[in-house]
């Protein structure tokens, strides 16, 4: 049987990376910025090691997927390149390749982020991959490329046309980041490119840094991650990990202890409350919608006019049950849902 790439040429990836013109860059090293994660003993990550240790052996396994992570840099390259080395990679049925495992290409320009191109994987890869494309003009951009939501990359390079002029991206708008913590849903499963999970969809919005603390099946609200983001430096929380609460007495046991745990250290930071992005609920899930309800409502009455909710109904609006790829998971319609519901909270915050 023919495969479809041989049917239509559009579903072709270019493998072979012709690396005559191109001069390749660490974005490690000036003048590229890396922002949303950091190296540390040879590898990307969210969180320091030893954080990620305390917390969980799930957390552990997760904390180096680069969900969250870019590089900016100016240019007038008419091609980009990439060179990444990836030592792990997140296969899944339902979630698209590209999403989980693909870096996307946005450039600036006239205040606005325009989408180029996927830096499409093939299914095959095992530690890494290189790719290119073609930008329409030579004009200078601010070029943003968006890190794989569920694999991790150890080492990515940047080829430009030789000729081309290199420098410093833009800084954002608002440099001091938006910390996001939650389940699969805030790590950006099952978005089908990187550069459309929710965050993404806000930072190029309100031209905004943000850190991305979602971890797949592993946000619990323990002590540990509570005190480890009580002591960043950030401008909003937003906090989302009813999914992964393994039942209703421990999210009623841990919600709003870890509300109470970075309002303690953080007396005047926006925080935005979320329950689970879904439309309908069942008996079980209105239950815990209850809880992290209460959670808001105890700190607005006891009069926090720093805290603000967002329940599945609003941030689902705009997809209802057609915003998901397995009735949890936000499609792309779901992510742009929830970062219209949130982007409207955020307008009045910050």
């Amino acid at each position: 049987m023919k495969r479809i790439s041989d049917i239509d040429s559009n579903f072709r990836v270019n493998t072979e990376l012709k690396k005559d013109g191109l001069s390749f860059y660490d974005i490690e090293k000036d003048p590229f910025s890396v922002y949303g994660i950091f190296k540390e003993d040879g590898k990307y990550r969210r969180l320091p090691e030893k954080v990620a240790k305390s917390i969980s052996e799930r957390v552990y396994h997760l904390h180096t997927n680069t969900a969250g992570g870019r590089v900016r840099f100016r240019t007038n390259s008419r091609r980009i390149a990439i060179i990444a080395r990836m030592d792990h990679l997140g296969k899944m049925p339902h979630f698209a390749f590209s999403g989980s495992c693909g870096l996307d290409l946005y450039a600036r320009e006239k205040n606005e982020d325009i989408y180029c191109g996927t830096f499409m994987p093939n299914l095959d890869i095992a530690n890494g991959y290189e790719s290119i494309m073609e930008l329409p003009d030579d004009k200078t951009k601010d070029i943003t490329i968006n890190f794989p939501l569920y694999s991790d990359i150890i080492d990515l390079y940047i080829g430009i046309d030789s000729h081309a002029a290199l420098g410093k991206a833009e800084s954002y708008r608002r440099s001091k980041p938006i910390v996001f913590y939650g389940s699969s849903i805030t790590q950006g499963g099952c978005a089908s490119r990187p550069g459309n999970s929710y965050q993404s969809i806000l930072s190029r919005q309100l031209n905004c840094d943000y850190i991305n603390l979602g971890f797949s099946g592993a946000a619990k609200g323990e002590d540990e991650i509570a005190d480890y983001i009580k002591d960043l430096d950030m401008s909003v929380f937003i906090m989302d990990y009813d999914h992964n609460a393994p039942s209703l007495e421990h999210l009623e046991k841990t919600h709003g202890k870890m509300f109470q745990k970075i309002r303690e250290k953080k007396k005047d930071l926006p925080i935005l409350i979320l329950s689970r992005p879904k439309f309908y609920l069942d008996d079980d899930e209105k239950k815990r919608y209850a809880v992290i309800r209460r959670t808001y409502e105890i700190a607005f009455s006891a009069g926090d006019s720093n805290v603000y909710f967002l329940g599945g109904k609003s941030l689902m609006a705009l997809a209802k049950d057609d915003g998901t790829v397995d009735n949890c998971h936000p499609n792309d319609l779901g992510f742009y849902s929830m970062a219209a519901a949130i982007g409207k909270v955020l307008k009045k915050i910050i």
